[in-house]
C-alpha cells in the first residue's frame, strides 16, 4: 500500500501558499520531486533527511506524482496551539486538527448554529478542479469584482495547498477564499459538510457566487459510477436544499482519447442525469458542425430534468490557451459553457491573466421556470464557464 523511502533534500524547487517543491535524492536513484507541507510536516531545509512516501512516484501518476514529505525525524515541527477539535484525514497517520467554522469553539458557530439557506446564491458545480479558473475567467468578464468563494470538497486532493491554481487566484483577487469540508482541510475556512461549507461560503464569507468542485486529483476507474466527479449531483442536491441556485458546469472535450469522454463526458452525464434530483441550470455551447450536433444530441436527456440554456460560442472572444493546454475562455458564463480540451496536461496549473471580456447578452434559458432562477449579483444571469480535464490519478 505504502512504499517508503528515506531522502536528502537536495534543493527547493519553488513554493506557493501551504506547499514547498523540493529535490530529493533518495539513496542511488538520483535526484526526484518530492513536495512538503509545512503545517503537517514543518518546513525541509536542503541538508535534512525526510521520510518519503514514494508510492505516487513509483506509479509514475500525473496529477500527485510526487514523493510526499511524511516527516522530517531529525527536526520535528513544534506542536501546535489555538483551537480546533475538527480531526481531518481521520485515523490516519497524518490526521491534522483544525478549526471548523462550524463547530462549538468558532466565532461563527452563532451564525451558521440555525443557519439553513444561502439566500438565492448561484452556487456553480463542477467535475474537475481545472473548471475553476475558467469558470472565474468568463464570471468576472462578465461582472468584475463579483466575491466568489470556492468550496472544495474531499473527492481529490485532501490538502488545499496542493493546487497551485488556488493560490494564483486568491493572489490574482480573482477568488476570495476558500472552504474546505469533509477530510478536506487547508482552506480560509474549514466545515464538516458541503452544506455548511456552503452556508459558511455564503454567510460568513459573503460569497456572492459560490464555485464548488474537487481538489486537484480526479480518481476514476472507468466505469459508470466510480469515479469522484459523481460528488458533482450531489452538490446540485445540496445547493437546492439549502435555497441556492444550482449551475452545472458540462465537462465537454473534443481532444480525449477515450470515447466516454468525448463530447459531454459520461461523467456528466451520470451526475447531472442521474445524481442530481434537484433542477438546475446546465449552460450547452452551440458549437455547430458534427461536433456540435454530438454534444447537442449528448446533452438533450438532461433536458428532462434541468433548464438548459444554450450558449452561442461565436459571439465570444478568442479563447486564450491556459499552460496546460486547455482553453480558458474570456465569455461571460452563458457564452462559456465548455472548451473543447486536449487529451493531455501538465499539473496543477497556474492561471494566466484573466482574458478580455465578451459583450454579448445572455439569452433565454429553455426548459421551465423556477424558483429562485432569477438573476445573479448585479443582475447578472450566472451561468458556468468552460470544464475541462485535468490530468487524473487514474484512467476514468
Amino acid at each position: 500500500m505504502i512504499r517508503w523511502r528515506k531522502g536528502t533534500v537536495e534543493g527547493i524547487r519553488r513554493e506557493w501558499p501551504g506547499a514547498v517543491e523540493l529535490d530529493v535524492v533518495i539513496g542511488g536513484d538520483g535526484a526526484h520531486r518530492a513536495l512538503a507541507y509545512p503545517a503537517l510536516v514543518g518546513r525541509p531545509e536542503p541538508g535534512d533527511t525526510v521520510l518519503l512516501n514514494t508510492t505516487a512516484l513509483a506509479m509514475g501518476l500525473g496529477t500527485g506524482g510526487y514523493a510526499m514529505v511524511v516527516a522530517i525525524p531529525d527536526r520535528l515541527p513544534p506542536d501546535p496551539s489555538g483551537p480546533g477539535h475538527l480531526v481531518k484525514a481521520r485515523y490516519t497517520p497524518l490526521q491534522a486538527t483544525v478549526l471548523g467554522a462550524d463547530e462549538q469553539d468558532s466565532p461563527h458557530h452563532g451564525v451558521l448554529r440555525d443557519a439553513d439557506s444561502v439566500g438565492g446564491a448561484p452556487v456553480v458545480v463542477a467535475d474537475l478542479n481545472s473548471a475553476l479558473p475558467p469558470i472565474l475567467a468568463g464570471l468576472l468578464a462578465a461582472r468584475p469584482g463579483t466575491r466568489v468563494v470556492y468550496v472544495m470538497p474531499d473527492g481529490g486532493a485532501l490538502p488545499s495547498w496542493f493546487s497551485m491554481s488556488i493560490a494564483r487566484l486568491k493572489d490574482a483577487g480573482a477568488l476570495a477564499a476558500a472552504v474546505t469540508v469533509g477530510q478536506a482541510f487547508g482552506g480560509d475556512l474549514e466545515a464538516v459538510t458541503v452544506h455548511t461549507g456552503l452556508l459558511a461560503a455564503r454567510l460568513v464569507l459573503d460569497a456572492e457566487v459560490i464555485v464548488l468542485a474537487q481538489g486537484p486529483g480526479n480518481l476514476g476507474t472507468g466505469t459508470r459510477w466510480g469515479f469522484s466527479g459523481v460528488s458533482a449531483g450531489e452538490a446540485v442536491n445540496a445547493a437546492s436544499v439549502l435555497g441556492g441556485r444550482p449551475v452545472g458546469s458540462l465537462r465537454v472535450s473534443e481532444g480525449d482519447r477515450r470515447e466516454r469522454h468525448i463530447g459531454v463526458s459520461h461523467h456528466s452525464l451520470t451526475a447531472y442525469g442521474r445524481v442530481a434530483l434537484a433542477r438546475a441550470d446546465v449552460p450547452v455551447p452551440e458549437l455547430g458542425g458534427e461536433f456540435g450536433a454530438r454534444v447537442a444530441a449528448q446533452a438533450a436527456p438532461l433536458g428532462d430534468r434541468h433548464t438548459l440554456v444554450p450558449v452561442a460560442v461565436d459571439a465570444c472572444a478568442t479563447p486564450s490557451r491556459a499552460p496546460n493546454g486547455t482553453g480558458a475562455s474570456g465569455c461571460p458564463p452563458w457564452c462559456a459553457a465548455s472548451t473543447r480540451t486536449s487529451p493531455t496536461s501538465s499539473p496543477r496549473p497556474p492561471p494566466d491573466a484573466t482574458p478580455p471580456p465578451c459583450s454579448a447578452d445572455p439569452p433565454p434559458a429553455r426548459g421551465p421556470a423556477r424558483a429562485g432562477s432569477g438573476p445573479g449579483p448585479g443582475g447578472a444571469h450566472t451561468g458556468a464557464s468552460p470544464a475541462s480535464p485535468s490530468v487524473r490519478t487514474t484512467r476514468t
